[in-house]
């Protein structure tokens, strides 16, 4: 095969919020952007780079397969977003209309989330 490789943009694990407190901050110092998939909370970090917290629950998405496949989409439309996106850290939580969304159409919905949040 002969051709442009594509651009590749890891999502490293420093990129993530994992604890408690960090997803405490986002939440008291957050800005909001929401649609009917996703709402994404944002503030500002001092870090250089964006970072990402989930937070999909059962309740909005239902069994842990459809959860996971949301978690799939929003990490992967993230680590493509990441380069333009301000260095801020970001909470992504589900809305009901998540459940049964495809996968393009997650794609899509963050994808104006991300453009909202550049903005």
């Amino acid at each position: 095969m002969t051709g442009a490789t594509p651009a590749r943009f890891p999502f490293k694990p420093q990129q993530r919020l994992l604890s408690p407190p960090a997803f405490d901050r986002v939440y008291s110092l957050r800005r909001r952007v929401v649609n009917n998939l996703f709402s994404v909370n944002f503030a500002p970090n001092d870090l250089g780079y964006p970072r990402l917290g989930l937070s999909i629950g059962s309740k909005a998405v239902g069994k842990s397969v459809d959860r996971n496949r949301v978690k799939r989409q929003v990490r992967e439309s993230f680590r493509k977003a990441a380069p333009g996106l301000p260095a801020m850290d970001f909470v992504v939580g589900a809305r009901n209309g998540a459940r049964t969304a495809h996968n393009a159409a997650l794609r899509e919905g963050l994808a104006a989330l991300w453009n909202q949040v550049q903005k």
